[in-house]
């Protein structure tokens, strides 16, 4: 074979080489070669990167495109960039991909009928727990080490993942024979003419998310008993060529797993129930169920913190936009009708000063780092008010960068708590010395109940992200442009200071809505849309719009004002 200095002076038809009517020169990398327009971005690898299955995706003119796909036909002159797993939109795409090679496994060793399907459920450890439907399967260990060799073997085939498009209609009959009615009635809400499917053999399947073109891309990843199902683990992008140890967040995925049933029960599990709820006028209903069982819950906790007796300290943590200050609120409310008097206490406001603030490899300060709070402060006022001295507690003012003290003493009562709010509230580095026994913790987070479909989940992420850009458009005047910018900083520092401490809390609630990205649409979609093609921030803009555009829009009418989604749009009744 000519070198690539070579070839790139020459044109290339990887279809016929004698004839070139027309041809279209692709910029890909440090790269140019000119092509043929039937030329796919696959054969434009293989020949660049041979045997580098790390490529995944490429993005052409800031839009993401399959490798089966091909260049820009109306364009002379197109100009791309390979995507690996090592990014965030390669890694999505390489765990949907597995996911897709584990459901066409999982066919293949047991069968699909209307009984036998499996469920794609939520994150737990770095994979996603999947539930087998029919009570008659049993999952054991002797199914996981079948579904293991099935897919290693599909790995090993180097079956190709086919693309195809087909008129809505003729999707939702396809997928009405094929027992998966949950997507035939998602596809009736859909306001596309085609819709896209994949197969690997005989198997088809729907996804939301771009796919890799051949089985032989999918090779990293393991199976895992866990509660009544089965654990996909695969890689994450920091080291996509590595599968972590299988490590359960057991109180968490318990929660998500109770979230669930709930959802089963109230018979609202994907998007297509959640619309059917619009459309059938029972949504109002089901809003007021959801607000009474948050509310119950909340009260549980109240009691259980009385029954305690010797809880002084509520610390409450959460990732970004988990609801934590409306959370707080209520439980206070809560506990003021239970006789006691909580007082809120924000972590922030032990910064150390902002000229002694940790900063980030970038050089920006770093204010979810532990080192940006005064740990040591911070424990010896907790300790001084737990033993009843009278303690100065300090405000940090985030315009000076200066922690100041203007007057405002506390002393406990027998009756009083403190309700702590912040990121590090689980991390016992924070209060070194400070009696466990007086405390009560609490970690929240918004996870996720509902799916797109059976075999496409709604990552919790996501919902955060979409809470937090209609947040901060609305409270802090920030565009979506910036927000999305620094999500994957955010990201980041929750991972280093809040998961790693998630199994350490007293108690996990869960402050998502089934209904919620039905109403934050309306919010976020403007915003999103706001985000122009040439930012890098777009190609993340268009995922969740799409994301969105599976939900039937709803107005925020039977949202009560102490909800903890009204943190979100504005129009709280507690000040958050």
């Amino acid at each position: 074979m000519e070198n690539k200095e070579q070839i790139n002076q020459q044109p290339i038809d990887f279809q016929n080489p004698s004839a070139m009517e027309k041809t279209i020169t692709v910029h890909i990398d440090d790269h140019v070669l000119t092509v043929c327009p039937q030329t796919t971005y696959q054969q434009m690898i293989d020949y660049l990167y041979p045997d580098d299955i790390s490529i995944v995706l490429v993005k052409e003119e800031n839009e993401l495109k399959e490798l089966r796909e091909r260049p820009n036909p109306n364009l002379t002159k197109v100009f791309a960039q390979t995507v690996t797993t090592k990014t965030r939109c390669g890694m999505a795409s390489y765990r949907q991909s597995v996911t897709f090679l584990f459901l066409k496994a999982f066919s293949d060793v047991v069968g699909f009928s209307d009984q036998k399907r499996i469920k794609v459920q939520f994150s737990v450890s770095k994979g996603y727990y999947c539930e087998v439907i029919d009570p008659s399967i049993v999952v054991d260990a002797s199914l996981i080490q079948k579904l293991d060799d099935r897919m290693k073997q599909l790995v090993q085939s180097d079956l190709p993942i086919q693309k195809f498009s087909m008129a809505t209609p003729d999707a939702i009959r396809m997928f009405d024979q094929k027992h998966m009615d949950d997507k035939a009635r998602l596809f009736r809400f859909r306001r596309v003419s085609q819709v896209n499917a994949y197969q690997i053999e005989d198997y088809v399947d729907y996804f939301y998310s771009y796919l890799v073109p051949s089985t032989r891309y999918c090779p990293y990843f393991s199976l895992h008993l866990f509660e009544n199902g089965i654990v996909l683990q695969m890689p994450v992008k920091e080291n996509p060529t590595l599968v972590p140890d299988f490590s359960p967040q057991t109180r968490v995925a318990k929660a998500m797993i109770s979230s669930e049933r709930y959802a089963k029960k109230m018979g609202v599990e994907t998007v297509a129930d959640l619309n059917e709820k619009i459309v059938s006028g029972q949504i109002q209903h089901m809003i007021l169920v959801e607000e009474a069982l948050q509310e119950k819950q909340i009260s549980e906790i109240a009691s259980e913190i009385v029954r305690r007796g010797d809880v002084k300290f509520i610390m409450i943590a959460g990732p970004s936009s988990s609801g934590k200050t409306s959370f707080s609120h209520r439980l206070s409310v809560q506990l003021r009708a239970r006789g006691l008097c909580p007082y809120p206490v924000a972590v922030d406001n032990y910064f150390v000063n902002r000229a002694d603030n940790p900063k980030d490899e970038f050089g920006n300060y770093n204010y979810e780092d532990l080192d940006s709070i005064d740990t040591k402060q911070f424990d010896l006022d907790m300790n001084r008010l737990l033993q009843g001295e009278k303690v100065e507690l300090p405000r940090y003012n985030f315009v000076t960068g200066l922690r100041e003290y203007q007057g405002d003493y506390l002393r406990l009562k027998e009756t009083d708590l403190l309700v702590i709010e912040g990121i590090h509230c689980l991390n016992e580095a924070l209060y070194k010395t400070l009696p466990q026994k007086n405390m009560y913790k609490v970690y929240i987070s918004a996870l996720t109940q509902l799916n797109i479909d059976e075999h496409n989940r709604i990552a919790t992420t996501d919902g955060r992200l979409i809470r937090r850009i209609v947040r901060d458009a609305k409270h802090r005047g920030i565009s979506a442009i910036r927000t999305l910018g620094q999500w994957e900083s955010v990201r980041k520092g929750e991972e280093k200071n809040i998961f790693p401490f998630q199994e350490t809390a007293d108690v996990v609630f869960n402050s998502a809505q089934i209904y919620e990205l039905s109403i934050l649409k309306m919010y976020a979609e403007p915003l999103l849309f706001g985000v122009p093609k040439t930012a890098k921030e777009y190609i993340e803009a268009k995922r969740l719009l799409k994301l969105l555009d599976y939900f039937l829009p709803l107005l925020p009418d039977y949202i009560p004002s102490n909800s903890i989604l009204q943190e979100f749009m504005g129009h709280s009744i507690f000040d958050v």
